[in-house]
């Protein structure tokens, strides 16, 4: 792999964790009452998306849907095969009780994307079905398709609490 290339996937991969880390940033000053600084870092947040988005293009990282949901079902099974196993014994290991659920819910919910993924892949040349919105467990990310559920099967949070996605 060429010098450039690992720049750009260490680039893409620090604009993406800025990002993510920006909007928890802005929902703990929205909790504490300050309005301006959670504006001030939903704007930085985007802006590192921006930036993101353009690594990851120079990469040529994103092909067709078709080739984009193969690598998404690649990375997901990687995850839940072999990334979250290995951190979750870590965590075990070392009593880090926090980031042990933290990882096995993460572990959980990598396997359902991979499906979700897979059964889009295997539907993507078929007549176009029945649109429909998905559902997130704001505790661990559990996703599924339609309608949430009373509880979460991974960390029974109550599903009036789910985030819809249309």
């Amino acid at each position: 792999m060429s010098k450039t290339m690992e720049m750009l996937q260490e680039a893409f991969a620090g604009e993406s964790q800025a990002n993510r880390k920006y909007l928890a940033f802005a929902k703990k000053a929205d909790e504490e009452g300050y309005p301006q600084v959670a504006r001030m870092f939903r704007a930085a947040a985007e802006a590192e998306t921006v930036h993101a988005h353009a690594h990851l293009r120079a990469m040529k990282g994103v092909g067709s849907t078709a080739e984009n949901l193969k690598a998404a079902v690649a990375g997901e099974t990687h995850e839940f095969t072999h990334m979250y196993p290995d951190m979750i014994e870590a965590a075990k290991a070392e009593g880090q009780k926090e980031a042990e659920r933290s990882f096995t819910y993460a572990n959980a919910v990598e396997k359902i994307h991979a499906d979700l993924y897979q059964k889009l892949l295997d539907g993507l040349n078929q007549p176009k079905g029945e649109e429909y919105p998905y559902w997130v467990c704001p505790v661990c990310g559990y996703t599924c398709e339609k309608d949430h559920p009373e509880r979460c099967p991974i960390c029974n949070a109550k599903g009036d609490r789910f985030i819809k996605i249309d």
